[in-house]
């Protein structure tokens, strides 16, 4: 890689390794494919189930409940129950959820303005490196 292609950036504290990682940590529940989306759609106002369904028309009635279960343990996400026929469930961001939108508001903008660039470096790099056969060793 040519040098031209490397911008200085301010580093960033290195985390540490393996297990007890607070990174991995915190990055294998932000890290899958649900659980930002369903955050940032908390952000603006608690909702029901369906209409979280409606709002990540993508996800399954199963992904989206473990997904939510998954964010109410880490602390993110709350669940309200009001009583009634039948029981009306809220859920919406905690304290600890709403301090994590800068952060991933940012990572969102970043997202939308940099994606048609992935997409070309994404294809640039499809053209440049040829299909492999797999080998198999005898």
């Amino acid at each position: 890689m040519s040098q031209g292609n490397l911008k200085e950036t301010t580093p960033l504290p290195l985390p540490t390794h393996g297990e007890g990682c607070p990174v991995r940590d915190v990055l294998d529940r932000l890290g899958d494919k649900w659980s930002v989306l369903i955050l940032a759609t908390l952000a603006n106002d608690p909702m029901r189930f369906n209409e979280l369904t409606r709002a990540v028309p993508d996800i399954s009635r199963r992904m989206l409940t473990e997904t939510l279960r998954h964010l109410e343990r880490d602390g993110l996400v709350c669940r309200e129950v009001t009583p009634a026929t039948p029981p009306a469930v809220r859920y919406g961001l905690t304290a600890l959820g709403a301090s994590l939108m800068p952060p991933l508001s940012a990572l969102v903008r970043w997202a939308e303005l940099h994606q048609s660039e992935i997409a070309a470096a994404r294809a640039r790099f499809q053209v440049q490196v040829p299909t492999q056969r797999l080998v198999r060793w005898v």
